[in-house]
């Protein structure tokens, strides 16, 4: 049981929602992001999703797009942040965090390097949203080999049949997107998203958390009786951003935001 299968279980026998966050690693610097990680491991917040910058990032919508360009400009690359997670470690901080990438970086750093860099880094879990279920099994065997970072699974409203194909196995949560397209979408969730969830939900073994488009925790009320937490990625960019990236901030913004989702 890593940390990501330890928190949701602290969470579980608590009756929490889970609040996951998504930041940009390099963003405003190295050394920003890693005061912005430990901000928010102060402020409750579950789990942390690190986005690894990409040129082409297909998912993510122009406020992600943005930031990973602006990242990418400052010098971010996949090996530097695997250097700021063995620093995060090394200073104690233990909140789960989660890469966010593309599956071009995996391959062109060699799939049995990275995933033994997971484990020695502290990484808990990897989310690749360019890396369909059939073609996952050229880095889930070293992934599962290393013992270290798990794959996290990720859902659309058009899953349907493919649901169960896809939870099986499935470890730490589900990402279920609550639409069709790319994230930032202001909350504005797929016509059949409680259906969508329900049958997920109805079909998991683990945690059910949904994502894209999400600003407060009122957005959920459509379906806070199915899901168990909520991912905040583009708001919390867009957030940063007007704040200048000060810790402080997101700090107070992220205590805030769980106390209200419960």
């Amino acid at each position: 049981m890593n940390r990501i299968e330890q928190k949701m279980l602290s969470i579980k026998q608590n009756n929490e929602k889970a609040f996951i966050t998504f930041i940009t690693a390099g963003l405003p610097d190295l050394e920003g992001t890693k005061a912005l990680v430990r901000a928010q491991e102060e402020a409750g917040v579950d789990v942390i999703e690190l986005g690894i910058p990409f040129s082409d990032p297909i998912a993510d919508g122009p406020v992600i797009q943005n930031a990973s360009y602006e990242s990418i400009c400052r010098g971010t690359n996949l090996k530097k942040v695997f250097r700021l997670m063995e620093e995060i470690r090394e200073e104690g901080i233990n909140v789960p965090v989660v890469f966010m990438m593309y599956y071009n970086t995996i391959l062109n750093y060699g799939l049995r390097a990275f995933a033994k860099k997971c484990k020695q880094a502290g990484v808990d879990g990897v989310i690749v949203p360019d890396l369909p279920l059939e073609e996952q099994g050229a880095l889930q065997e070293p992934l599962n080999e290393e013992g270290g970072a798990i794959l996290i699974q990720l859902l659309s409203p058009v899953s349907g049949a493919r649901i169960p194909v896809i939870l099986e196995g499935a470890r730490g949560f589900v990402y279920c997107v609550s639409s069709m397209g790319v994230t930032g979408q202001e909350a504005a969730f797929h016509k059949d998203a409680v259906t969508y969830l329900s049958e997920v939900k109805a079909a998991c073994k683990i945690p059910v958390m949904m994502g894209f488009g999400i600003r407060t925790p009122e957005d959920i009320a459509p379906v806070r009786d199915i899901i168990d937490g909520v991912v905040v990625g583009s708001h919390l960019i867009r957030f940063l951003e007007q704040k200048g990236y000060d810790a402080g901030a997101l700090k107070e913004f992220c205590s805030s935001f769980k106390k209200n989702l419960q």
